[in-house]
């Protein structure tokens, strides 16, 4: 018999390049005013751009509000693991 995975809803929404509403974040791994890393229910979420920033934040609900110059979106399956999660990540997204 099959298993199906049920995920939550994970909806992404951007405005004109400059301010954008996730859901389905499950944690906001890293941020600076360059890129943004978040742990969403469909995989790795890349945000890059200049001037970003987090302007709410919500884990329960699992929404983040984000503003800024929004250049790239990229999505990665890889999971996150500890330290050695980390170090990946980081040579995944350069």
């Amino acid at each position: 018999m099959e298993e199906k995975q049920v995920s939550k809803a994970h909806k992404l929404v951007v405005n004109n390049r400059r301010t954008s509403l996730v859901t389905g974040v499950l944690d906001v791994l890293s941020f600076d005013l360059n890129e943004i890393l978040l742990e969403t229910e469909q995989g790795m979420m890349m945000v890059k751009g200049s001037d970003l920033h987090v302007n709410r934040l919500s884990l329960e609900k699992g929404e983040v509000d984000l503003a800024g110059n929004i250049d790239s979106i990229a999505y990665s399956d890889a999971k996150v693991q500890g330290k050695q999660g980390d170090n990946f990540l980081s040579r995944l997204f350069r």
